[in-house]
């Protein structure tokens, strides 16, 4: 035996004693990845492990992708926001930049996301809410004054309307007086991901990819600084995505990207230097910095295929974000916490720029107040912990070190199931990466309804009291109205000759397949065409893209099988079915130009296993074309689901939709991203409850079944 064997069969022996005859085995950790976490790590578990000695800023670039990485250059502090109007937004930027920001992210709201102007009627609840409303380049102007385009990198989060607010960017920096060479940033311009799990999208996949196309060709000739693409893992571990999920599904996006740039006949190092990343940081600490060391080791793998010629085509660059689904609502400064934590991983794990996410995101848009400690998190990270001092700090951890090459052994896996499926763009239409990752999000639900996953707060240690949070109110309306006045004060100055040339010119390109529509975009932007009227003529050209809503099936009922509490609610509606006469119908309804379905998804997914009938309405539905699904469908309960603050508008419509069909018999309840505030005003306009963020889905069902039996009604 040799003398390693000997120090772990002794270890062995002492864990058992103190465990009371439990073996160490029974400490095993089996993760959401399926990946077996033991109690202790050895060097055993180092040996065969292929990517072990490599070095920062060479190939595979596990350890990074620089050599000195933020021993010669911290990370950049990019942090993402948009609120409401462009002034507001523009405000907000710059004191973020005085107080130590290092660039701008821009987050602009629904109706820019979905392509439409905010004067369209099916986007009256979601102009200004959950990010800055952008119709034309006189908004964009506003937004980045006062900001030198040629010194500040951008970032914007932008995918279905991705041409009009990129040529918008590209006009604003040229009236600027910036040449379009020296702007610098990165656009998402990840479409692939929309259609698995976010929803921002606008046109089907096949056109969609020739935009992205597009675009990756005409920065790659225009704006060698720019990144054409930052392809998009955040959104899927947002949406329920494991780790492994997150990681196979990204590469394979960006696989996809740079075959769709080669096909249009560029050179894989004319462009994929410029391709970027976007992970999400959640909880689990050190598999988090594993993700992102695993993710440059494959990345670097999957460009072997493309034979690139400079080492920087290898290379995966990344920005991260901390988790927005981590954020609790209850016992809410428990956020600031998880925030640090989970910014320390994403550090350790060695990401180029990050965003670290305020504690009352949870509920609402930031207060200036969470802000800046959201901001300073970063800055302490920096300043104070001595984190910058050592590049791969991790490096040859027994632990991190196995869990990199787990991550990437099943990340690898799952790739080459997509690629035998014949790439992402096939596998997104079959709905592969989109039913797994809902069989994922509905899976990590039951094992915290259960307990089994513990939220501090949430589930555990829960405070019998919460204080209410000061939050930041959008007054939709009012923003709403001032954008309309900028809309109509655009269309009356503009030449209407060149802005019908352009849309002409556009439309041209879009149809026939020749040209460029991003070039022929930033004619259109420059005579002052606005977002929807861009997006308007793409539709005319390509049509729009409309899912077909799935629900995954006996995931959340088998994770509660035998289960006293579940099997007592499964036999009372039943019982209350076969008195009634019917199964109880419920309608889940997501309305306004909100995509973020986990919630939609995971109730339909629980109340169909416990025994409900469940109607799973489609996407960006108004009131009223979901009070007639309703009464069509003859539901008994209306769920609407909420993610972007567009309740206060659309909830009281809704009831007043139904009133007038003749149905307001039908429940109407609302649940998500709601502020305890808000319940009231709710309640008061038609709403029978209101289920906020972090509800047990087992406590929300016995709510929805007490509504039926009478015990409540909505007034």
């Amino acid at each position: 035996m040799s003398d390693r064997s000997e120090k772990l069969t002794r270890w062995a022996a002492q864990a058992e004693k103190e465990l009371k005859g439990r073996t160490p085995d029974s400490l095993t950790w089996n993760t959401l990845e399926g990946i077996a976490v033991k109690p202790l790590y050895s060097e055993e578990d180092l040996q065969g492990l292929e990517h072990l000695g490599t070095m920062p800023g060479l190939a595979p670039f596990v350890r990074g992708p620089r050599a000195t990485m933020y021993a010669g250059r911290p990370w950049t502090i990019r942090q993402y926001a948009g609120f409401s109007t462009a002034e507001e937004s523009n405000a907000f930027y710059r004191k973020a930049l005085a107080a130590g920001q290092q660039g701008v992210s821009v987050a602009f709201d629904l109706a820019t996301h979905r392509g439409y102007d905010s004067d369209h009627p099916r986007v009256e609840g979601d102009v200004g809410k959950a990010g800055v409303a952008i119709d034309s380049v006189e908004d964009m102007k506003i937004l980045f004054d006062g900001i030198p385009l040629d010194k500040v990198s951008v970032s914007m989060t932008m995918n279905g309307a991705v041409i009009p607010i990129l040529a918008n960017f590209i006009v604003t920096g040229e009236e600027q007086g910036v040449d379009r060479k020296l702007l610098s940033g990165t656009i998402q311009n990840d479409i692939l991901k929309e259609f698995m799990v976010r929803n921002t999208y606008i046109f089907p996949p096949e056109a969609s990819m020739r935009i992205v196309a597009d675009i990756i060709e005409y920065t790659a000739a225009e704006m060698p600084k720019f990144n054409s693409i930052s392809i998009s893992g955040y959104h899927m571990q947002e949406a329920g995505a494991n780790l492994v999920q997150e990681l196979a599904f990204t590469l394979a996006d960006g696989r996809e990207y740079v075959r769709a740039a080669i096909a249009r006949g560029l050179d894989v190092d004319r462009f994929a230097p410029r391709l970027s990343f976007f992970f999400a940081i959640g909880m689990n600490l050190f598999m988090e910095a594993a993700k992102l060391r695993a993710a440059r080791l494959l990345w670097s793998r999957v460009m072997e295929e493309f034979e690139p010629k400079k080492p920087q085509s290898f290379m995966l660059r990344t920005h991260c974000q901390t988790s927005g689904w981590s954020l609790a609502e209850q016992d809410p400064y428990n956020n600031i916490v998880r925030t640090a934590y989970e910014a320390m991983a994403a550090v350790l794990g060695g990401t180029q720029s990050l965003h670290t996410n305020s504690f009352d995101e949870a509920i609402a848009l930031p207060t200036e107040f969470s802000a800046r400690i959201a901001r300073n998190t970063q800055l302490i990270l920096q300043h104070e912990t001595g984190v910058t001092k050592v590049v791969d700090p991790l490096a040859g951890s027994y632990y991190v070190e196995s869990l990199t090459a787990g991550l990437a052994e099943k990340a690898w896996a799952l790739i080459e199931e997509v690629e035998a499926m014949g790439g992402m763009t096939k596998a997104v239409i079959e709905g592969l990466p989109k039913r797994l990752i809902e069989e994922a999000a509905t899976r990590r639900q039951a094992a915290i309804d259960r307990g089994d996953e513990v939220i501090v707060g949430v589930n555990k240690y829960r405070l019998e009291n919460e204080d209410e949070l000061d939050i930041l109110d959008i007054d939709n309306r009012a923003v709403r109205e001032a954008q309309i006045a900028r809309i109509e004060k655009t269309r009356r100055q503009r030449d209407p000759k060149k802005w019908e040339e352009t849309i002409a010119a556009l439309k041209d390109v879009a149809r026939s397949g020749k040209g460029n529509i991003l070039e022929a975009a930033v004619e259109a932007a420059r005579a002052r065409a606005t977002l929807g009227e861009i997006s308007d003529a793409l539709r005319e050209a390509f049509g729009d893209h409309s899912a077909v809503p799935k629900v995954v099936r006996k995931v959340y009922g088998t994770a509660y099988e035998g289960e006293p509490e579940y099997e007592n609610l499964v036999q009372r509606l039943e019982d209350f079915s076969k008195n009634l006469g019917e199964t109880p119908k419920l309608l889940v309804a997501k309305l306004g130009q909100d995509g973020h379905d986990r919630g939609a998804k995971i109730i339909a997914s629980a109340f169909g296993d416990i025994g409900f009938d469940v109607v799973a309405g489609p996407l960006f539905q108004t009131p009223d074309e979901a009070a007639e699904l309703a009464v069509r469908s003859k539901v008994h309960v209306v769920g609407m689901s909420s993610l972007a603050a567009g309740h206060k508008t659309l909830a009281p419509q809704l009831v007043e939709a139904l009133k007038a069909k003749g149905a307001d018999n039908i429940i109407v309840v609302v649940g998500g991203v709601v502020p305890r505030q808000d319940y009231r005003f709710l309640l008061d306009h038609g709403v029978a409850a209101v289920f906020g963020p972090g509800t047990n889905v087992l406590d929300a069902a016995r709510a929805v079944l007490d509504l039926l039996e009478g015990k409540r009604r909505n007034v």
